[in-house]
């Protein structure tokens, strides 16, 4: 199984259930474009419908807020757009709020959404990096 040997690291730190579903979503595109960065890029955009990142790894969404998680998941390929890293931008301010706390971003009650966003991609990053190292 193809997937199985190129899992991300975040994903090895993750569920279960993120595994699983990055590694149907990459074997089905190795089917049907080719090994390489297509394959990946369509695994994570069927990810980011089930699950979000949250620090250095991947976590389920509630069942009230699957469906893509920013743009670029939610487009076909060709219409492009920007990717939200990961990070849920159909969720509320609160749970976000719930992520940045989980996450020790400091400011967070003060805050917008927008800020919110950014401060925890930031934070994920952080994080996937010192989990690495």
């Amino acid at each position: 199984m193809p997937g199985r040997k190129e899992l991300p690291s975040t994903l090895s730190r993750s569920p279960r259930s993120a595994q699983r579903t990055w590694i149907k979503a990459h074997d089905s595109a190795v089917e049907e474009y080719g090994e390489g960065e297509r394959a990946h890029r369509t695994a994570f955009s069927a990810l980011k419908h089930t699950h979000e990142k949250v620090g250095d790894h991947w976590e389920r969404k509630e069942d009230d807020r699957k469906g893509p998680s920013d743009p670029k998941a939610a487009r076909p390929r060709q219409q492009g757009g920007r990717s939200g890293e990961g990070v849920d931008e159909q969720a509320t301010k609160e749970h976000l709020y719930d992520v940045a706390k989980r996450l020790e971003v400091p400011g967070r009650s003060r805050m917008s959404k927008q800020e919110l966003l950014g401060a925890i991609r930031k934070a994920n990053r952080s994080q996937t990096r010192k989990a690495r190292s």
